[in-house]
């Protein structure tokens, strides 16, 4: 990413989880808005198909977690989740949230007052299949972002298929294989990146220089503590995937 709003402890970027997220409900406009607001490098979203092929922010599988409804995500159309209140959980003072489209992120980000990027995580498994990643391709290609020029988006998955979906139909998209139980540090022909989780890193903290030593860039997630930033800049960690941008982006500045 280029022209970036500030220079964190040795060149880490900040990227914020489902937007700032310890402060309103996650993959809300409003906690993407406040991420922007606290100078995050990207913000980080997780896409689900709906039953009408609409592409939505939505984690979980189920809509039980984050909203006061029921159902499975991609049985349902986007205005059946629409109707939904995705802050409610949160309590009264974030009550009235709705389903976000990828899209409406998407200009969220493009309109920002700096360059932020994107990194999206599509979800598997998923009924969907190859339409989810095929869908994001489309979209991102009505904006002129799919080929990777602009360097604005990166595409991350658990699922080795899905990146490599992804690989065929955008290439020049950089790839995050996302990591999360103990594994011989991968290396998928077409990564950029890994990105273990911050459990993995605090038990064996060897395996950022190993993944390094494949030419990987590495990412942690979810990376929210004090101990666990400090941790991670003194192992070389490119990125950090936090809850907390502004929090985090103050400990890399005053490092």
């Amino acid at each position: 990413m280029t022209e970036q709003p500030f220079s964190p402890a040795r060149g880490t970027r900040v990227i914020a989880h489902r937007g700032a997220s310890h402060e309103h409900p996650e993959h809300t406009i409003e906690a993407y808005r406040q991420a922007i607001a606290d100078g995050a490098d990207a913000l980080e979203c997780d896409v689900r198909l709906t039953a009408d092929h609409r592409l939505v922010c939505v984690h979980d599988r189920r809509v039980e977690r984050t909203s006061d409804g029921r159902g499975v995500v991609s049985e349902m159309t986007y205005e059946e989740l629409r109707a939904l209140d995705f802050g409610a959980w949160r309590g009264s003072g974030h009550a009235g949230a709705r389903v976000l489209l990828f899209e409406d992120l998407l200009k969220e980000a493009l309109a920002a007052p700096y360059p932020v990027g994107l990194a999206v995580e599509t979800k598997h498994p998923t009924r969907a299949g190859g339409r989810l990643e095929a869908e994001l391709v489309r979209l991102l290609g009505e904006y002129g972002l799919a080929d990777g020029a602009s360097g604005r988006v990166e595409v991350m998955s658990f699922s080795r298929n899905a990146l490599t979906r992804m690989h065929r139909l955008a290439p020049g998209l950089p790839a995050v294989y996302l990591i999360e139980h103990p594994v011989r540090p991968p290396r998928p022909p077409f990564a950029t990146h890994a990105g273990p989780g911050i459990d993995l890193v605090r038990k064996d903290p060897g395996l950022v220089g190993r993944l390094k030593a494949k030419g990987l860039r590495v990412r942690v997630w979810t990376v929210d503590e004090p101990e666990d930033v400090e941790l991670c800049v003194r192992l070389g960690v490119d990125t950090l995937i936090t809850n907390r941008p502004r929090d985090v982006r103050k400990l890399l500045l005053d490092m």
